[in-house]
């Protein structure tokens, strides 16, 4: 039952992520492009943290909303949850986050958006984020705890109820920035979640457009989409090739808390 909910707590670790540059409009061209996906071939190895604009600075209440999902190679392969998620469609989940200023490390190789003070950066607080997030789709007694590991910002692991795991490693990614200010970032991370029968391992892909409004409530809409690819562990990875074998689609509304 667990994995009923394993796709929709991947769409928090969205805000985990420094970014390499991508080619100007490909990832709004790949939102644009819903559902007909393929596996972004710019983005770049994953090195230190990704570095958010300062008006995102603070903590939100944020209300996500499965808008719409697909399975690109149904009925031939499908992941575990997919129907089960489908049950979750128009409905909303809320749940808080924050990102907060940190002095960068300098050993950190972290592309810094223009206009950031590069002796403070905004970054996303990740065990917070994270926690709250499957606490508010699996329930508080589900979820023992959430650790980062301190050598890097890239892996991080949800310990659940009956000694099961949630192994999160970044492993690429990329940001946009468009003229009218929206903020797109785009991570790839392999997930292994262990505990069942047998381990399960998958490759994800969130791609994510942030744009600031003028009214308080929400402050910051959101436009993501989440894409599941078959490891190269699965049986059907070759058959599956470049494309998704799961889409979901999510609308974020961010309400600010506190600055």
């Amino acid at each position: 039952m667990i994995f009923k909910w394993i796709w929709s707590i991947l769409l928090i670790i969205f805000l985990l992520i420094p970014s390499q540059p991508a080619a100007a409009g490909e990832l709004a061209e790949h939102l644009a492009n819903f559902p007909h996906w393929e596996k972004l071939t710019s983005v770049k190895p994953a090195t230190g943290d990704l570095v958010y604009p300062d008006w995102m600075a603070g903590t939100w209440q944020v209300k996500s909303t499965l808008v719409d999902l697909a399975a690109p190679l149904a009925p031939d392969i499908l992941t575990p949850g997919f129907a089960g998620n489908r049950q979750q469609l128009n409905k909303s989940v809320d749940f808080l986050v924050r990102f907060i200023k940190v002095k960068p490390k300098i050993s950190q190789s972290t592309i810094i958006p223009k206009l950031e003070n590069p002796a403070e950066i905004l970054v996303a607080d990740r065990e917070f984020n994270s926690l709250n997030l499957t606490k508010a789709y699996l329930g508080d007694d589900a979820v023992i705890s959430t650790k980062v590991d301190p050598e890097s910002p890239n892996r991080q692991i949800t310990f659940l109820r009956g000694e099961r795991q949630l192994v999160s490693i970044v492993t690429a990614r990329a940001i946009e920035t468009k003229p009218d200010g929206q903020f797109i970032a785009t991570e790839v991370f392999q997930q292994l979640f262990k505990g069942g029968s047998r381990p399960y391992f998958n490759t994800v892909e969130s791609t994510t457009a942030y744009q600031q409004l003028s009214t308080n409530s929400p402050q910051i809409i959101a436009d993501q989409v989440t894409a599941v690819y078959l490891s190269p562990q699965d049986p059907d990875y070759f058959k599956a090739g470049s494309l998704p074998v799961a889409l979901y689609r999510y609308q974020l509304e961010f309400s600010p808390i506190s600055p």
